[in-house]
């Protein structure tokens, strides 16, 4: 090698080093954790009692940025066309992970385009309804719902979202007819049914329980088959008298596809210390909502190739499409 090739061999590897140098150890700036769902959801409520934690885990502040509509599947769009860097995260359920890619072949992402990172918690839905319509059992709802069909009205979060496909299982099971009213958010649908818009729902814990504790709402059942720990007042689908009735959902963490291998890692593990924090657990516990992590992104992967089965079954038997 003579002295020009020396010289330009040592410059370009000076430069090499100083781009390296020049990256900033990740995160570098605040982390946008995007959800589906308007404020006062179950999403909503996750991602903010979850948020400081995971922000002092990661080292940086954590900004909860609610992006509703379309089944909380322009939450995840956007996060599927963001930079791969690990600054914007989305928390997603079934609904935009599995149903909605299922009930509509046009959207602007795949499922293919979000990593998996970890599941963070899982929940029952709880069957509650407007005091005022006078069903205080499943039975009841399932008399009111043959004897007219279609005439109650059922409040969910989204076209696609758990509580849609929950109460499409029930009128599949009982051989009812009911009408979807979807909202942009838990709580809008909530609010539907506490002024009479709406008869009943389909919700989540942190969306109901509230609200039937101060007598707005009459909760019925959980949408598991026995009793669950997380809601012990309320009877499982199976003593309410609906035995072949199972079905619970969960919250995950997914990034952008090209994320680098050891970002998703921090995120993983950054997730896991924040949901293991006894004041998270407890605060997300008394509304009915359960930690339940993955032990690696490849473990959850494999897990929402089984679940997403189960959910896409689901819309194909209850015939449930784009309302």
């Amino acid at each position: 090698m003579n002295i020009r090739q020396l010289v330009l061999s040592s410059a370009i590897a000076l430069l090499g080093q100083a781009a390296h140098a020049q990256t900033p150890p990740y995160p570098s700036k605040p982390i946008r954790l995007v959800i589906g769902f308007a404020p006062g959801g179950a999403a909503d409520y996750v991602a903010r009692n979850m948020s400081d934690a995971f922000g002092k885990a990661l080292g940086q502040t954590v900004v909860v940025d609610n992006k509703p509509g379309n089944g909380s599947s322009i939450a995840a769009d956007l996060v599927a066309k963001a930079a791969p860097d690990g600054h914007t995260i989305l928390i997603a359920s079934p609904s935009s992970i599995s149903v909605n890619p299922a009930l509509n072949p046009k959207l602007g992402y795949s499922p293919k385009d979000l990593l998996p990172v970890t599941k963070i918690t899982t929940s029952p839905l709880v069957l509650a309804v407007n005091p005022g319509t006078g069903i205080k059992s499943l039975a009841d709802l399932t008399a009111a719902a043959r004897k007219d069909p279609g005439k109650l009205n059922y409040s969910t979060s989204g076209n696609g979202s758990a509580p849609h496909l929950g109460a499409a299982l029930f009128t599949l099971l009982t051989k009812t007819e009911m009408t979807h009213v979807p909202y942009k958010g838990g709580a809008l649908a909530i609010q539907s049914v506490m002024a009479g818009d709406t008869q009943l729902t389909f919700g989540t814990s942190p969306s109901v329980l509230p609200q039937a504790g101060g007598g707005k709402l009459r909760a019925i059942a959980v949408s598991t088959r026995e009793r669950s720990p997380l809601v012990p007042d309320l009877p499982g689908m199976r003593e309410a008298g609906l035995p072949d009735y199972n079905l619970e959902f969960w919250y995950g963490i997914f990034l952008p596809v090209g994320t680098p291998a050891a970002v998703v890692k921090k995120v993983h593990d950054a997730a896991v210390a924040a949901l293991q924090q006894p004041g998270v657990k407890a605060a997300l516990a008394r509304e009915g909502t359960e930690v339940s992590l993955s032990g690696s992104p490849e473990q959850f992967d494999k897990f929402l190739v089984e679940d997403g089965k189960f959910w896409v079954d689901l819309v194909k038997a209850a015939k449930v499409k784009v309302e």
